[in-house]
């Protein structure tokens, strides 16, 4: 087991998805960091970020001197270090870091139309092919996950990176209500369930920070039921 204390630089907690990853990872598995928050910013776009990322891209993790961007190699650096980041079974590591490394890459359609805004609740005007397939696939590759390794989690009865690769999709069937099979919805329930979940939804709700492109894309792409989140 590492003995860092991390730093890990994150945008915010209602829409970013990519900070999600390695930040509930980090709790569920009980790895000490401290967390840096810098909003984007509309007019200097990712510019203010390049201070302490140099892609100038969130989530970053400093490790004294060392300097780890993107969600993956965050997660890759973490496995190294402690355990319990991916599954000790050689199979079932396997299929987990497949799966994980399939929606680092894809799913672009579901991502661009329903961004994540984890404080609303959104009535979609319709689903596209695309995104219906992006959902089938999530659908079918979850289902295998719980079935072929017993569940609650995707690659078994503990959480792992591959569960944190997907928290944003949790966020995204809550908030845009999408329809699953049994099997993945009892997954989400068990997901949100956890304390990692609760404590990010929590802080995600109670942000008043808005950015006005997201909000826009929101509106373009179904009717809101319901905004939970703090005003001031």
């Amino acid at each position: 087991m590492g003995g860092s204390v991390y730093t890990l630089y994150i945008a915010n907690k209602n829409y970013s998805s990519w900070s999600l990853r390695p930040w509930v990872l980090m709790q569920a598995l009980g790895i000490p960091f401290e967390e840096r928050i810098q909003p984007f910013d509309e007019k200097s776009g990712h510019g203010q970020f390049l201070s302490f990322s140099p892609s100038g891209r969130v989530p970053c993790l400093h490790d004294g001197d060392i300097v780890v961007w993107e969600s993956l190699g965050i997660t890759e650096y973490l496995a190294e270090r402690h355990s319990g980041v991916w599954p000790a079974d050689a199979l079932v590591r396997a299929w987990a870091r497949c799966a994980a490394a399939e929606m680092h890459g894809g799913f672009q359609a579901l991502r661009d139309h329903c961004l994540m805004s984890c404080g609303v609740r959104v009535q979609l005007h319709e689903v596209p092919a695309p995104v219906f397939a992006d959902i089938a696939r999530i659908d079918a590759l979850w289902s295998e996950g719980l079935r072929r390794f017993g569940g609650p989690f995707l690659a078994g009865h503990a959480f792992t990176a591959v569960d944190a690769f997907f928290a944003p999709v949790v966020f995204r069937v809550q908030t845009y209500g999408i329809a699953l099979n049994d099997t993945s919805r009892s997954y989400v329930e068990h997901m949100l369930a956890l304390p990692a979940l609760q404590a990010w939804y929590a802080q995600a709700v109670a942000e008043t920070w808005r950015d006005a492109p997201h909000e826009a894309d929101m509106l373009r792409v179904g009717r809101v039921l319901m905004d939970i989140r703090a005003t001031g």
